[in-house]
């Protein structure tokens, strides 16, 4: 299993569409791909789940999350069993970590999208494991078992998971903060890439992204010169990796300049490469090309715009691709999707494309699945 967390300090940049499709582009070519939404406001939850659904799930997760061991003892066995072999959301499986109580040894089902393809659905209510990570990070650098199993745990589930359902890679969605829940997920998964637009508040977002891994670096480095061999068992045997960059849902302008972009945004995007090798230490991405580092993950594959495509992906919960075939396109969409079928369809070339050269990147690592 190889874990990728996309991520970017900024907000509005397509993050969580490209995540999922990202996800159905590799379930497509053949690779069991999980969706971890671990951004709390689980817009990637509702591209698999109408909004009723997943408030039938908060619901029956609600007495577990204000206290996970006095919901558990309230219930008898078998509907414990019941609700925690159900689809549960992420905060749900963390929650027994936060409280300081076992684990249950029953796995909760992945909410399953398609063939090859599953999902653990986020949870608004994420920010509470996040305050609990808080405090107990300084106890981690003494050994403390809990504080060490807080801090690895969602690296943890993604190993289990991937065993028990032989998932070939996890996909972790993320929130656009620098916060400390972040610092733990980007810090624990194989790799991380970056969404952008094209405009100066990437260029910002990148830079914060690498001061902040510089010091996450630093405290992850004291910690495996703290602790024992058994107790960094917990951990990943290395940081991090910077997989690259890719440029979402930019406006086309044909022949405008290298990458078919405005000129001023182009003045920008050529910009990136700079700013990753100024801000994202060589240690993070030595094992990218010079070529790679100058490239958009799959060149311009996904790079432009998508304009509604997005929307009517996320309204009838599939792939931009399998929209005009959808057997029950609402009457008003009808006629305009049906219209663009060949725009919708092409999305799907471009984002194998995209996972292709991701997974390229990811197999330099070492011991990686593609093929």
């Amino acid at each position: 299993m190889k874990s990728i967390a996309v991520f970017n300090n900024k907000g509005g940049v397509g993050k969580t569409t490209l995540t999922y499709h990202l996800g159905y582009a590799l379930a497509e070519l053949g690779y069991k791909t999980l969706l971890v939404d671990l951004d709390p406001q689980s817009n990637l939850t509702l591209f698999g789940l109408a909004p009723e659904e997943l408030h039938e799930i908060w619901q029956v997760e609600e007495a577990f999350i204000d206290d996970f061991v006095q919901a558990r003892d309230e219930k008898s066995p078998s509907k414990f069993e019941d609700i925690v072999g159900g689809v549960r959301s992420i905060h749900f499986l963390l929650k027994p970590t936060e409280d300081g109580t076992d684990v249950p040894k029953l796995f909760a089902k992945p909410l399953e999208l398609h063939d090859n393809l599953g999902m653990i659905p986020g949870r608004l209510s994420i920010h509470t494991y996040e305050d609990k990570i808080a405090s107990r990070w300084n106890d981690v650098y003494g050994g403390d078992p809990l504080a060490i199993r807080t801090v690895t745990q969602i690296r943890n589930f993604c190993e289990l998971y991937a065993e028990h359902y032989c998932y070939d890679y996890v996909v972790i969605d993320t929130s656009p903060s620098l916060g400390i829940l972040n610092k733990v997920i980007i810090s624990t998964v194989d790799g991380f890439l970056i969404p952008c637009m094209p405009d100066m508040f990437s260029m910002y977002g990148i830079e914060n992204i690498g001061k902040s891994l510089k010091r996450w670096k630093q405290d992850f480095d004291t910690i495996f010169n703290l602790l024992s061999d058994a107790k960094l068992s917990h951990f990943p045997k290395k940081f991090v990796s910077f997989l690259g960059f890719t440029i979402f849902n930019a406006k086309k302008y044909t022949g405008s300049s290298e990458w078919d972009l405005a000129q001023a945004h182009y003045n920008y995007a050529e910009q990136i490469p700079t700013t990753i090798r100024e801000y994202i230490d060589n240690n993070h991405r030595k094992h990218l090309t010079e070529i790679q580092l100058e490239e958009p993950i799959g060149q311009t594959a996904i790079m432009h715009t998508y304009s509604t495509l997005p929307n009517m992906a996320q309204k009838y919960r599939i792939p931009m691709w399998k929209v005009p075939n959808f057997g029950n396109l609402e009457k008003e969409d009808k006629s305009t999707i049906l219209g663009n079928k060949n725009s919708y369809e092409s999305t799907q070339t471009g984002f194998k494309i995209f996972a292709k050269d991701l997974l390229t990147r990811l197999d330099q690592l070492g011991g990686g699945n593609g093929r």
